[in-house]
């Protein structure tokens, strides 16, 4: 199974005029000329006969495609929760001159940004446990905790307050490990995110399953009823090499691939994991997968931080996406990824935030921001990961990671209409030059006013119309004092 088929890929509802296409291929990024920053205007504009298209126009559009183009005055027409046109603003609305109009203009129009790694419900355990070294965080602190608090409804909270906050933030779709993912793929359908939701896989008690044989009833189940949704992708995510057996490993890889979904697993994280893999095996973590024949290019990787020369070599030939997490990864002192050297390779390399008890957000601005300049310092070449690479990584690269690159990712004739329009007015981006500097080192996700997924407006000038923030934040500190009151925090 490839990787851009791991979803069926929907047909085009509308083409480029001529002219358009024409008019795209003269378009490049270096003769692009930015207009001057102004105070957004983001209501329905113009007619609103048909309900079901609508033309973003007026933007800066950034669409993050093979060519990288950018169109000035441009517009992104939406027909059916597909783009049906990418050109500029007054062609489009010629070409639909009765779709809803909203105006972006002074702003910038772009996909939504791709996290590749979280674990959505640990927003409610946010800051619980910091500045600790990740085995000791993750056996004493956040497996007692998960041991103790964690249920269906925890998991419902958690996940509303994780949508809350990546909509905020113009984050479109994400890929989650974590327990009753049922419970999240209901809470993210409410929400209108698009996810890849993946239900793990332990040789111990989990907080939703307690056998290796329940775990895998509950998987065909969780995968039976969401496998064909078009928004949530199910996931089979045996949690990591330290905390799955060989046998168990190649029983889950069975599973996606008998299944046809993606497997999702933790790889390489800190140097702890690749001395205690080769301690039991005589070889380094993506060295023992593989020998497992576990790794194609369904398989999802999270953090990989320690590869060698020779592991990335083995990534890149089976087709291995990456989720590259900085901030988690720093903050818990796992080491610096080698992702320039991934990418050189021709491995996917996606952004992460990881969750929130061992990254505190679920802001992916910072993550490229940090990414951009991390791997700088790292290599002490200031030339590593320029700005409209980390933007890349954020979305397409980000998509191609997760095996979505022919449905998400870019502003493109027959995706799936996920975009954003991203303000350009705050004080901290006066002035800018170049829209990828802009985007990548200035702006914030506070920045972002409106968020489109599937055609449909789920954020509007910072308010997520699908989510009840006052409900979910009221929520969390009920389950903070709970948490707080029990001595887990200590």
């Amino acid at each position: 199974m490839t990787r851009n088929r791991q979803i069926q890929n929907s047909c085009c509802t509308g083409t480029l005029s001529l002219a358009l296409l024409l008019m795209m291929v003269a378009c490049t990024p270096d003769s692009t000329q930015l207009e001057s920053t102004g105070s957004s205007n983001l209501e329905l504009v113009g007619p609103a006969a048909d309900s079901e298209s609508l033309v973003v126009v007026g933007g800066t559009v950034v669409t993050l495609d093979d060519r990288d183009t950018i169109i000035e005055s441009g517009a992104v027409a939406v027909v059916d929760g597909l783009i049906a046109a990418v050109g500029s603003e007054a062609e489009l609305l010629e070409q639909f001159p009765e779709a809803r109009q909203i105006s972006a203009h002074g702003d910038v129009i772009m996909p939504g940004l791709v996290n590749t790694h979280t674990h959505v419900p640990m927003t409610l355990f946010r800051g619980l446990a910091d500045d600790l070294e990740l085995m000791d965080w993750l056996e004493n602190y956040i497996f007692p905790a998960e041991a103790a608090f964690v249920d269906e409804e925890f998991v419902r909270w958690g996940t509303r307050l994780a949508c809350l906050e990546m909509l905020r933030g113009g984050t479109t779709t994400f890929v989650d490990m974590y327990f009753f993912e049922d419970a999240i793929a209901e809470e993210v359908e409410r929400c209108g995110m698009r996810a890849l939701l993946s239900q793990t896989l332990f040789d111990f008690p989990a907080p939703d399953n307690k056998t290796w044989e329940e775990m895998i009833i509950a998987t065909r189940a969780f995968v039976g009823r969401w496998h064909g949704h078009s928004r949530i992708t199910p996931v089979v995510a045996p949690h990591a090499p330290y905390t799955v057996s060989a046998e168990h490993l190649v029983e889950a890889f069975a599973l996606a691939t008998e299944l046809n979904v993606p497997m999702n697993i933790h790889l390489a994280e800190d140097e702890d994991e690749v001395v205690t893999i080769k301690e039991q095996t005589d070889m380094t973590p993506v060295q023992y997968v593989d020998s497992l024949g576990i790794l194609d290019d369904r398989v999802i990787v999270a953090h990989m931080v320690w590869p060698s020369e020779f592991e990335i070599e083995i990534l890149a030939a089976n087709g291995v996406g990456v989720a590259h997490c900085p901030q988690s990864n720093m903050k818990v002192s796992a080491g610096i990824a080698p992702v320039p050297e991934m990418i050189a390779a021709g491995v996917a390399v996606g952004l992460g935030t990881d969750g929130t008890a061992s990254n505190n957000d679920l802001n992916l601005w910072e993550e490229i921001d940090t990414a951009a300049k991390l791997h700088k310092v790292d290599t002490l070449d200031p030339t590593v990961i320029p700005a409209r690479e980390a933007l890349r990584m954020a979305t397409i690269e980000g998509a191609r990671a997760i095996g979505l690159e022919e449905q998400i990712g870019s502003l493109e004739v027959g995706k799936k209409a996920d975009l954003l329009i991203v303000g350009t007015d705050g004080y901290h981006q006066q002035p800018y030059y170049d829209v990828y500097s802009l985007l990548v080192y200035s702006t914030k996700a506070s920045d972002v006013k409106m968020v489109i997924i599937d055609g449909e407006v789920v954020m509007d000038n910072g308010d997520v119309l699908t989510v009840d923030a006052d409900e979910v934040i009221a929520k969390a500190w009920e389950y903070r004092d709970k948490i707080a009151a029990s001595g887990s925090a200590d």
